[in-house]
C-alpha cells in the first residue's frame, strides 16, 4: 500500500490480536508510504497535537525518497493535558511500537532511523542512546545541560552512549539552545562510538519543517533538508 493512512502500533506484550487491547497499550500512527518498495523506515517524532500543511510536506518528502514514514501521537496517553511530555519508558515503549510495526512489514532493524523537531528531537537523540537503530537526526533539540523533565537525560551527559549515527541541526540564535551549550554537545557525542555530525545555522529559521520568509532561511531549509536526506541515505542500508 502507498499513500498515507492511519494504523496503531500495539505496544510489546499485546501484540496478540486476540487480546482486548486496553487504553494506552496501542500507539495511533500516522504512516506515509512511497510508491514501490520501501528502502527502510523513519519513525517521526513531533511535538503537534495535528499535523501541519509544512510538516506533512516534508514526511512526503521522504517518502517520495523511498522510506515508510511512521508518525506516533506521542500524546495518547495525555488525556487533555497540555504540559505532557514523552520521555523516560513512555517514549521507547512508543518507538519500540513503531520499530516494531516497521520490522513486521519486512524493515530491517538497521534500516530503522528517528527524526525529532524540538523537544522531540531531544527524544530522538535519547531513542539514540538507548536503541541501537540504523541513524536518528534531531533539529533545535533542547535540554543539553540541563534535563527537559524528570524523567529525560541531559544530553550532554548521555552523548557517550550513543548507539545510532546521529545528525544534530541548530540555530545560532535559538535561546533554547545556546551556542556554547551546543560546542559542548559536539565535544560530547565525539567521544561516542559512532559518527556524528552537529551543523550550526544563523538565526533562528534553521527548522526543516517550517516556511522560511528570507533568502538566507531559505539556503538554510534547503540545506538542512539535503543533510537529513543524506544522513539517512548514507546510514540506513
Amino acid at each position: 500500500m502507498s499513500g498515507i493512512y492511519d494504523d496503531i502500533a500495539p505496544l510489546r506484550g499485546v501484540e496478540d490480536l486476540e487480546q482486548r487491547p486496553t487504553e494506552g497499550s496501542r500507539v495511533p500512527i500516522t504512516v506515509i508510504e512511497p510508491d514501490g518498495n520501501a528502502r527502510g523506515g523513519i519513525v517521526v517524532l513531533h511535538e503537534s497535537r495535528e499535523f501541519t500543511g509544512v510538516l506533512l510536506e516534508f514526511m512526503n518528502a521522504l517518502a517520495t525518497e523511498g522510506w515508510t514514514v511512521v508518525a506516533p501521537n506521542l500524546f495518547h496517553r495525555a488525556n487533555g493535558d497540555p504540559e505532557h511530555e514523552v520521555f523516560g519508558d513512555e517514549l521507547f515503549d512508543d518507538f519500540d511500537a513503531c520499530f516494531d510495526w516497521l520490522t513486521r512489514r519486512g524493515v530491517f532493524p538497521d534500516c530503522v532511523g528517528v527524526l525529532g523537531f524540538d523537544h522531540a528531537g531531544t527524544a530522538a537523540f535519547l531513542v539514540a542512546t538507548n536503541r541501537p537503530i540504523g541513524a536518528a537526526v534531531s533539529i533545535a533539540a533542547a535540554g543539553i545541560t540541563e534535563p527537559l523533565a524528570d524523567d529525560a537525560e541531559a544530553l550532554v551527559r548521555v552523548a557517550p552512549d550513543l548507539q545510532a549515527p546521529w545528525l544534530g541541526l541548530f540555530g545560532s540564535d535559538d535561546p533554547a539552545t545556546p551556542p556554547d551549550d551546543v560546542d559542548r554537545l559536539r565535544d560530547a557525542v565525539a567521544r561516542a562510538s559512532v559518527a556524528s555530525l552537529v551543523v550550526t545555522y544563523p538565526g533562528l529559521h534553521h527548522r526543516a519543517d517550517t516556511p522560511s520568509t528570507e533568502e538566507e532561511d531559505d539556503n538554510s531549509t534547503i540545506d538542512s533538508q539535503t543533510r537529513i536526506f543524506d544522513w539517512f541515505d548514507s546510514n540506513l542500508r
